[in-house]
């Protein structure tokens, strides 16, 4: 039984809730007790407990079958694959100082996966490394790994971080669990099928160190029944600090697993006093759960711009090159929808108009108001608009260099009426000798990283038919970036084994992800730009602070953004402390790293950005010169460019 439904919200696997049950013999009576119980999904162990290699008579003529959990026909197909995830028996200890027991861990871990994935489970839960050592055992996962077709492991992690100023004396419990599992998912290379299950405990790490895990692989958050409190009325819940934890796991597609005492050999108390007030079994856990769904269903549902973005959530995409590549009518079409940026447009025109023609001149002036890439006409409406209401009279010259899109242009031009205000010229913008100079010169060039689609070339070559006393909208922009967690960004992107790919920039709906520090500006271009020494190539170095309390944190690339002033105090952009609400033109542009960085707590990350201009192209180069240094990405431009 899911635990609901939220609208726009099908696609997550987090309304599918598990339960943590014990070793049985009799597997369709485990699942059947705890599917009747509500849940979706059982984390049951595959072998029996008391099974150790080392205690076998291999002298024995009767072969011996190893103690699992029934047979393979106990179950059907889907049963196995949809409904039951392995738990890896919890003894083992493949960095145990005892040899014995360390040999008897690395057979049954080995065997215990191989029965798993010929029952072709999704998943298996391994047991948490046992101490601060964990090499050899990641080696035999690591191992594992490399022959696993499509099953998931999921490293079970403590959710745990002492405060900074803690004094507690056992050495175990001082550590930063994160600290495990980097360490654990250093020696198994990154692969991508070795996730995390956290065990959520009744306490709970700072705010910040909770962050780091939502750009980390966490697939399933464990939850005890000893980490719930009690409501007046005698049921479960849970502390408001968890109840904000719990919605982060639901948006980030992590499922809860619910655990506890009461799991103890409850498949064999099927007929005992568990009763609701109908007489009918209930299951023990069964309020633990009621209450989880409760909290899933009383989330808001995601907002029309979330629900639309949803295909769009950690997919790499290719930026645009605008001036090599016409744009097809699918891409003017989307970006043509997003009545919010040209609403910021036509406030900004307006205001340059009511600037530029003070009110008694108005009926005697019009303005030569200039649109360059005008695309299929969006700018065009929004400028007109902004002279009706302002009582502005205006010529618009629509220069664009795409002829697919000329045609929709003399089309619209046609349909509303604006022969006589309204001229289209077919050119490139920097080719075009425009017959008059232009008042206002508005432009849509801008990029994810504002710069990165040639913005500042294409307005170099265009302000030449710009009065000097001209407006140019945009008038600035500035480029920002920040460091950040996004384990399935640097995955996918390995995923294509070669450098290529490490030094592509990527358009991408950042979701699973942790923003690690504020974002910082990294270039800045105003127009126009009359200096006579102006160059359009930057250079800048950049420091970042993780907050202490964060904790470390792995560093796989980097989020980038754009804040652009259009006119005076309207502005657009991404950045996410001022972002532009409910637009959705741009997506951010991610930089990874070839290496990802583990930053400690309290020592800066030292960024190095560049923007290089050729004669035919341009590109960016990226490295990280602190805590660790990193190559330099792109030299030259070899990867990743734009052509001009």
């Amino acid at each position: 039984m899911p635990l609901g439904e939220r609208p726009g919200d099908e696609r997550s696997e987090t309304k599918y809730c598990g339960v943590e049950t014990d070793f049985s013999n009799d597997m369709p009576l485990v699942l059947n007790f705890n599917i009747h119980g509500g849940f979706d999904f059982v984390v049951a162990p595959l072998m029996d407990p008391s099974y150790r290699p080392s205690l076998i008579d291999h002298s024995s003529k009767e072969g011996g079958a190893l103690p699992f959990a029934s047979s393979d026909l106990v179950l059907s197909p889907s049963q196995w694959s949809g409904h039951v995830v392995g738990k890896i028996s919890s003894w083992i200890d493949l960095d145990s100082e005892d040899e014995i027991l360390r040999h008897d861990s690395e057979v049954t871990l080995k065997q215990e996966i191989s029965w798993a994935s010929h029952l072709s489970l999704q998943a298996c839960l391994l047991p948490s490394p046992k101490g601060l050592s964990c090499a050899n055992y990641a080696r035999c996962v690591n191992q594992i790994l490399q022959n696993l077709t499509s099953m998931q492991l999921w490293l079970r992690i403590p959710l745990e971080k002492p405060d900074d100023d803690s004094n507690m004396g056992d050495v175990d419990h001082m550590i930063d669990s994160w600290e495990l599992w980097n360490s654990f998912r250093l020696l198994c290379e990154h692969h991508n099928q070795l996730s995390v299950a956290l065990d959520v405990l009744s306490s709970l790490p700072s705010a910040r160190s909770l962050e780091r895990w939502f750009g980390e692989p966490v697939r399933a958050a464990i939850i005890s029944s000893n980490s719930f409190l009690t409501n007046a009325r005698g049921y479960p819940c849970l502390s408001k600090r968890h109840q904000k934890l719990m919605a982060e796991f639901f948006n980030n597609s992590v499922q809860v697993v619910i655990s506890g005492g009461e799991t103890q050999s409850m498949h064999s108390r099927v007929s005992s006093s568990h009763e609701d007030n109908d007489g009918v079994n209930r299951h023990p856990l069964r309020s633990y759960l009621d209450y989880v769904a409760y909290l899933y269903q009383r989330m808001d549902p995601l907002p029309e711009q979330e629900r639309f973005e949803l295909g769009y959530r950690d997919y790499l995409q290719s930026p645009l090159q605008p001036l090599m590549d016409n744009l097809e009518a699918q891409t003017y079409e989307t970006f043509e929808k997003d009545t919010v940026k040209y609403l910021q447009y036509q406030r900004a025109v307006s205001k340059a108009l009511l600037d530029r023609i003070p009110d008694e001149e108005a009926p005697n002036v019009t303005t030569i108001l200039m649109v360059v890439g005008a695309g299929r006409g969006p700018l065009v409406r929004a400028s007109l608009q902004a002279a009706e209401e302002t009582g502005r009279k205006l010529k618009v010259y629509a220069v664009e260099k795409n002829p697919n899109a000329v045609v929709t242009l003399h089309s619209l031009v046609k349909l509303e009426g604006w022969e006589n205000v309204v001229t289209i010229v077919s050119s490139d913008m920097r080719a075009w000798v425009a017959p008059e100079k232009a008042d206002i010169l508005v432009s849509e060039l801008l990029g994810s990283f504002g710069d990165n689609e040639l913005s500042p070339e294409c307005l170099d070559g265009a302000q030449r038919f710009l009065k000097p006393d001209g407006i140019s909208i945009p008038s600035s922009y500035t480029s920002f970036i920040q460091p950040i967690t996004a384990s399935k960004l640097y995955n996918d992107v390995k995923s294509h084994k070669d450098l290529l790919h490490f030094e592509t920039a990527y358009v991408v709906k950042l979701h699973r992800v942790s923003r690690l520090a504020p974002s910082q500006p990294v270039f800045t271009f105003t127009h126009p730009d009359y200096s006579a020494n102006k160059r359009n190539d930057r250079y800048k170095k950049l420091r970042f602070e993780i907050p202490r309390d964060t904790g470390s944190a792995m560093v796989h690339g980097f989020a980038g953004y754009f804040d652009a002033t259009l006119y005076k105090d309207v502005h657009l952009g991404i950045e996410p402390s001022t972002a532009t609400p409910s637009m959705f033109s741009w997506f951010p542009i991610f930089f990874p790293l070839r290496t990802p960085v583990c930053v400690q707590p309290g020592v800066p990350l030292e960024v190095h950005m560049w923007r290089c201009c050729g004669s035919t192209k341009v590109w960016y180069e990226w490295c990280v010169a602190s805590p660790t240094s990193s190559p330099v990405h792109n030299t030259n431009g070899r990867s990743y460019w734009v052509g001009l």
